[in-house]
């Protein structure tokens, strides 16, 4: 592929590479997904509202759009390699900073202790996901995307298991209202559960930068070229594939982090008892969607039809969620009563089914935001990673309707819009190319 441009030996052999960006997705996963059960949990040992408690997004997700440009310079200077390891030195950082945020139990502590988490995580993801891009033939992008997003989401699935292990094994009841039912001091000695964990995974991040800076990564040109009829433009901002490819991931990240950290937090207000571990329900269902996408792309779907198919079922979820019931458990109980694993209300159930929804709309965007960029390739990149800002501002939203009307149920209706959105940009958004 003419704008794939690679060393020899790296076309000679790209599964060493795909594996370490694998592990790199894995860790996106564990330390992203980690808020959809920290969310709760922060809302109890720090005594917050819903619209408080999502602050915990904003701060996570806000530092993409603050360093993203930033970011993409530094990459520039250093090479893939070297900013990778810058990465995940920043983001162990981060995972340090939970020690006295946890001992304190202050709520701006953690908050700052995320920015600095996802401040890591965004030169990670300015570096890998155009890296996946551009290792192959551009037909499959979204294939080798989905890849990446089964191991990503397959951390999803594992981390609210693993934080429920450490945090709450033996507290016995743990619903929302026996946890906030305990003493101050019970509330600290909670709090300071956090501490453990985030030294773990601190240690696990230096590790990494070890296989990461001494790895043989191969290089990659990201200057593709651009469309030979197409008139010479002057700034990034005269490309509408990529201006409303940002907006697009924009309201994708938004309903995504929707989906999978307010999840716990809709669980807990209707009493469902395993609250701290739905987060894992969703990125189980966008495992599914992810299996599909492998299987289907380019072979039977093209990346702007699963980008359809994606918003229309989203739709459609959105309207289950907010008119299934919330004391019905016969559409979990039919899809896996079978196997003995806790069942949710059909309300919640739905919310679940964003995932797999969700799954394919990150792989489909990408390459056909970056189509034909050329030299401006990597600001068009930095530009999609800054709309990952709207897993900051939507949940935002998200909460503060649901603290003014006192009804989460009915706060899901903020995704129709997202999806119709991803809809037009699947449709005939990306296929522009003049204003």
């Amino acid at each position: 592929m003419s704008s794939t441009l690679m060393t020899a030996e790296s076309r000679k052999n790209t599964i060493l590479p795909m594996i370490i960006i694998g592990i790199l997705f894995f860790i996106f996963g564990f330390v992203t997904w980690l808020n959809g059960s920290l969310i709760p949990f922060l809302k109890i040992i720090c005594d917050l509202n819903d619209f408080q408690a999502l602050f915990v997004t904003f701060a996570f997700y806000i530092s993409y759009t603050v360093l993203a440009f930033p970011m993409a310079s530094v990459l520039k200077l250093t090479g893939y390699r070297n900013a990778m390891a810058l990465g995940l030195g920043i983001m162990a950082i981060g995972s340090l900073l939970f020690i006295p945020a946890a001992l304190a139990a202050n709520y701006m502590f953690f908050l700052v202790a995320l920015f600095v988490l996802g401040a890591g995580l965004t030169i990670l993801q300015t570096a890998s996901n155009p890296y996946v891009v551009f290792i192959g033939p551009k037909e499959s992008a979204a294939m080798r995307i989905s890849i990446m997003g089964i191991i990503n989401k397959t951390a999803g699935i594992i981390v609210p298991i693993v934080f429920a292990t450490l945090i709450l094994s033996d507290l016995g009841d743990i619903s929302e209202n026996a946890l906030a039912a305990r003493s101050a001091e019970d509330i600290r000695q909670l709090s300071e559960r956090l501490i453990i964990p985030y030294i773990y995974m601190a240690v696990v991040l230096v590790s990494l930068i070890g296989l990461v800076y001494f790895s043989k990564l191969p290089s990659i040109k990201l200057e593709s070229e651009s469309d030979t009829n197409a008139p010479e433009k002057s700034n990034i901002f005269e490309y509408p594939q990529i201006i409303l490819g940002a907006s697009a991931l924009f309201a994708y990240i938004g309903i995504e982090v929707i989906s999978g950290d307010t999840i716990g937090l809709y669980g807990a207000s209707l009493g469902v008892a395993n609250f701290s571990t739905l987060t894992s329900y969703t990125m189980a269902f966008m495992l599914v969607g992810y299996f599909i996408g492998v299987i289907t792309i380019p072979k039977y779907l093209s990346q702007s039809e699963a980008l359809i198919g994606s918003a229309v079922a989203g739709c459609f979820f959105i309207i289950c969620i907010v008119f299934s019931s919330s004391e019905s458990l016969v559409i979990s109980n039919w899809v896996w009563g079978w196997a003995g694993l806790p069942l949710l209300p059909d309300t919640v159930f739905f919310v679940a089914l964003l995932g797999m929804a969700n799954a394919l709309v990150w792989p489909a965007i990408w390459p056909l935001a970056l189509d034909g960029l050329g030299k401006f390739t990597a600001q068009g990149s930095a530009l999609l990673i800054m709309s990952i800002a709207g897993g900051a501002i939507i949940p935002l939203i998200f909460g503060k309707l649901s603290e003014t009307t006192g009804n989460m149920q009915l706060s899901y209706w903020i995704g129709i819009p997202c999806y119709l959105f991803i809809l037009y940009y699947a449709i005939s958004g990306h296929k522009k190319r003049e204003w």
